[in-house]
């Protein structure tokens, strides 16, 4: 007999986690992922432990803040968020705790994973080069090359505030050192096209636009394009995008995740370990590519076909935790440069 969803689901938890499935119970999940799809992961997850969700959302900063300002009273079991920095400052500030989880250490690679497993990353996207095509004929192949004085006037990117921009350069100091970073950051501002201004969709309209010639964005938005209708991207506009995954042969592409830990205060912290445990299962992580067009964290599980359209490449497999510990040096060159 074939199986449903929820039944693998639960098959599967109760197979490799500590805890059987059908727990009951509840969950009190901090997200500040803000994606309608995930709906999916939830239900899915209640329906195979009977355990329930309840849900506070919010940006990264709010979260964070609250979970500080509720201390050891805050009701937080999980908290979900995307990029390194914030998770890594969610550490810093005491909001989390190790997890010892055998499904933990053996699905999800070691870059993936915090030094001492307060957090985990369950998805990835690619911070890559977009370019119309029917402007430029040779596209930069890696990061360095966004500083060369050949594409002036060409950039489109997001603002030094925003935390894609603050974790690439930060990635960019630790692979080439500081000096380099500086003046890697000094040549992207002057070959800016616009004032850095809006959301990644937005770097990939600008080129549809006609104001710039290359622009910077993640996988997901680009892939969701090519998966269903999206405002000023519509079909004839993205067959004149290319994209590069850059520094293939050299430190890889720059990559973003999506994670999660256990808050340090977690009053339901076998329910909060189950689901993370949850989230690096086959099922989830197809739907981490499925329903939002990210790359899974679990090496070998399939991707969507709007994601695998892309092509593969190579990442950059560098200690996530060391770049974001440059952030604060990253926003300090941003500002000496005057990359707003």
């Amino acid at each position: 007999m074939k199986m449903t969803s929820t039944r693998i689901i639960a098959a599967t938890l109760a197979a490799s986690c500590a805890l059987p499935a059908y727990a009951n119970g509840e969950l009190n999940l901090y997200s500040s992922r803000h994606y309608d799809t995930d709906e999916r992961l939830y239900s899915e997850f209640t329906e195979a432990t009977g355990i329930t969700i309840n849900r506070i959302e919010g940006n990264a900063d709010e979260l964070l803040t609250r979970m500080e300002a509720e201390g050891a009273n805050s009701p937080a079991d999980i908290l979900l968020t995307v990029d390194t920095s914030r998770l890594e400052r969610a550490k810093e500030m005491g909001l989390l705790q190790s997890v010892d989880s055998d499904v933990l250490e053996s699905r999800l690679p070691s870059y993936l994973q915090d030094a001492d497993n307060q957090w985990f990353g369950f998805s990835q996207r690619a911070r890559i080069f977009f370019y119309d095509k029917t402007d430029v004929e040779n596209p930069p192949l890696d990061y360095v090359s966004l500083a060369d004085p050949a594409y002036e006037g060409q950039l489109c990117h997001r603002s030094s505030s925003n935390v894609y921009s603050q974790t690439l350069l930060a990635a960019v100091i630790e692979n080439h050192g500081e000096e380099a970073a500086k003046n890697w950051a000094q040549g992207v501002v002057n070959n800016f096209a616009r004032a850095p201004q809006g959301g990644d969709t937005d770097q990939l309209r600008g080129l549809v636009s006609g104001e710039c010639d290359v622009s910077i964005s993640n996988t997901y938005y680009f892939a969701r394009a090519l998966r269903k209708d999206v405002d000023g991207l519509d079909k004839e506009a993205l067959e004149n995008i290319g994209w590069v995954f850059p520094a293939q042969g050299a430190e890889g592409a720059h990559m973003n995740l999506s994670g999660g830990g256990v808050a340090a205060n977690a009053p339901n912290r076998d329910n909060a370990v189950l689901f993370l445990e949850y989230l690096a299962s086959d099922q989830a992580q197809e739907y981490f590519s499925a329903g939002n067009d990210e790359y899974p964290g679990v090496p070998g599980v399939a991707l969507s076909p709007s994601v695998a359209a892309l092509g593969f490449f190579q990442t950059d497999n560098v200690d996530l935790s060391k770049v974001a510990k440059n952030v604060p040096t990253a926003q300090r060159i941003f500002n000496e440069v005057g990359w707003d």
